[in-house]
């Protein structure tokens, strides 16, 4: 998976990574020449008293490490830009991929892993590309160069490579393999960490109501401990590794100046020439520890890149249909034939057999008790689920049949629990249509009964929002929710229970402007108070998941005992 993302990201800036490889060649051939053109400087200026092979040669020494430097900072240069656009490109195509998921799709990985995925499995995908990038030639080289030039310059003192580089590669191999599964079970880490944070700030009041602020520390004391403890494990293994690389390069340094001062000592070799040995074991031994080095990210990458892959390959539930229908036969007409819907993994259907209509301007009300499956019903309408039996149509048109985009536009969702976006209250209100004027906005916020509170507002329509609309009260959200879905100009209104955050002269002040300013608007609406529906076209009584009964206010008083109790418990607040 790791080599898939990689070849599809990064294949988008083959010339950025044709230039790293040209640079880096460059750099690595130049590191590889500059011990060469000490030696010579040793051995045939220094120890002769040569000062203009001194100068000559210290000047093209001089030249070489500054075109080396050159060299490497436009290949980092270029392998930064690469790697920061294969991030950028990855987190896109996540982010896109996700904005299309269904709720099912959405539970199954969880929103905690997926912010996790989207940020920190990228970064170490991204991480790798850039410093392989800028790796992938240079440590080679540095090897297989450094070995093959210190064999050149002596080849009595090269038993010392064919010694310490296999105790290197040993010794790498080993830390190594013991952190993949680390890496591996810090980023399921990570993932618990975020989810009980989201889950603290998310439900930060009811914490707070039942007092459970020790109990939730606690908790997240316990996945606080587990990441750090993976953590300092990774840590430990990744400190040994550097002391270990150094204690053999020192030891080899060692030996070659024990056994290169025999040689010097016997005239077999000058001093230059063991000085420019030492300088490739030293190259050798970066070469090898720079390989070491991607070979520990490799696995941190693998493990993320798996994760991420997850994401890009996840089988959607809700396909896009290839020519999906865009005008729909019968604007703002909703029909349900023996519909049927079953949650992944649950052993029963949450609805089955539902059966009714709304034609174009008419409002249907569905009513139930607590669990009957009223969310869940007007949840298949705008298609964040598909049913797994019969067919929901909208305009018309199967849902699934119809183009996704047309099918959103043609329908404006008033949430349960109606969420605000960080920003304005202009700009929430034009999250369904970007071009709406100020006109169009007020007259959306005076339908919803928000132009008062608005207008009092220090900005009124510039006024800001915090994310989630908590800076205003609960009843404030809902009513801005439902002008947002005004403003959007939809031929069909949900509304799932969005009417239950204000009182009952709000209530029905809403309800008479959306009848009086909307008549052409098919209105589908959740209530938990029966006031609120009882001027309804069509009720539609739900009772464990199927449809007991269908009918006006007055129909249903006569000939459904379910709905006269609903009726009947709230006489004394709908009275």
């Amino acid at each position: 998976m790791l080599g898939k993302i990689l070849f599809r990201y990064l294949s988008r800036y083959k010339w950025l990574l044709l230039g790293v490889l040209v640079f880096q060649f460059a750099s690595a051939l130049a590191s590889l020449y500059l011990p060469r053109l000490n030696a010579d400087i040793i051995d045939k200026g220094v120890a002769k008293a040569d000062t203009g092979f001194i100068w000559s040669h210290g000047a093209l020494m001089l030249a070489v490490s500054l075109g080396q430097i050159i060299a490497s900072v436009i290949a980092t240069y270029f392998a930064a830009r690469a790697a920061m656009g294969a991030g950028r490109d990855i987190r896109a195509d996540v982010f896109s991929r996700v904005s299309g998921f269904s709720e099912r799709e959405v539970s199954q990985f969880g929103a905690g892993s997926l912010i996790t995925r989207n940020t920190n499995d990228v970064q170490q995908v991204q991480m790798l590309a850039m410093m392989g990038s800028t790796m992938f030639v240079t440590a080679p080289l540095l090897a297989i160069g450094g070995i093959v030039m210190a064999v050149q310059t002596n080849l009595q003192l090269s038993w010392l490579i064919a010694v310490s580089v296999p105790v290197l590669l040993i010794v790498a191999g080993i830390i190594i393999g013991r952190m993949v599964p680390l890496f591996r079970s810090y980023q399921g880490k990570l993932d618990n960490v975020n989810r009980i944070m989201r889950e603290q700030l998310t439900g930060v009041r009811v914490v707070r109501a039942f007092v459970r602020e020790r109990i939730e520390e606690e908790r997240f004391r316990g996945a606080n401990t587990d990441i750090m403890v993976v953590g300092r494990n990774v840590g430990s293994l990744f400190v040994l590794l550097f002391p270990l690389f150094m204690l053999i390069l020192n030891v080899t340094i060692v030996g070659v100046i024990w056994f290169g001062g025999i040689e010097v000592d016997n005239g077999n070799v000058e001093v230059g020439t063991l000085f420019a040995f030492m300088q490739y074991i030293g190259q050798i031994m970066m070469g090898v520890i720079m390989s070491s080095f991607m070979a520990m990210m490799i696995p941190r990458a693998a493990v993320s890149a798996e994760r991420v892959g997850e994401v890009l390959d996840a089988e959607q539930t809700m396909s896009r249909p290839v020519d999906g229908v865009v005008r729909f036969p019968a604007p703002g007409a909703v029909a349900f034939d023996d519909v049927e819907f079953t949650y992944p993994g649950a052993e029963s259907p949450v609805l089955t057999g539902i059966s009714f209509g709304a034609e174009p301007g008419e409002t249907v009300a569905i009513v139930g008790s607590t669990g009957a499956g009223k969310t869940t019903l007007v949840s298949l309408i705008p298609r964040l689920f598909d049913v797994t039996g019969g067919a929901v149509a909208v305009g018309g048109t199967d849902v699934r049949e119809a183009d996704v985009d047309a099918l959103w536009r043609s329908i404006g969702l008033v949430p349960q629990r109606p969420f605000l976006f960080s920003g304005t209250v202009a700009s929430n209100l034009r999250f369904g249509k970007e071009d709406a004027t100020d006109e169009e906005l007020w007259a959306a916020l005076e339908i919803a009964q928000a132009k008062d509170f608005v207008s009092e507002m220090p900005k009124g329509l510039d006024s800001s929002i915090t994310q989630g609309g908590t800076n205003v009260s609960g009843g404030q959200r809902q009513r801005l929710a439902i002008a947002r879905a005004i403003v959007h100009q939809p031929e069909i209104l949900v509304f799932d229970d969005s009417f239950s955050a204000l009182d009952l002269t709000t209530d029905a002040r809403l309800r008479q402007a959306l009848w009086r300013e909307l008549p052409h608007v098919t209105k589908i609406v959740v209530a938990q108070r029966v006031s609120t529906i009882t001027d309804a076209d069509r009720i539609v009584v739900l009772e464990g998941g199927t449809m007991v009964a269908v009918g006006t206010h007055e129909q249903l008083l006569e000939t459904s005992d379910t709905y006269r109790e609903i009726v009947e418990s709230q006489l004394g607040v709908d009275a």
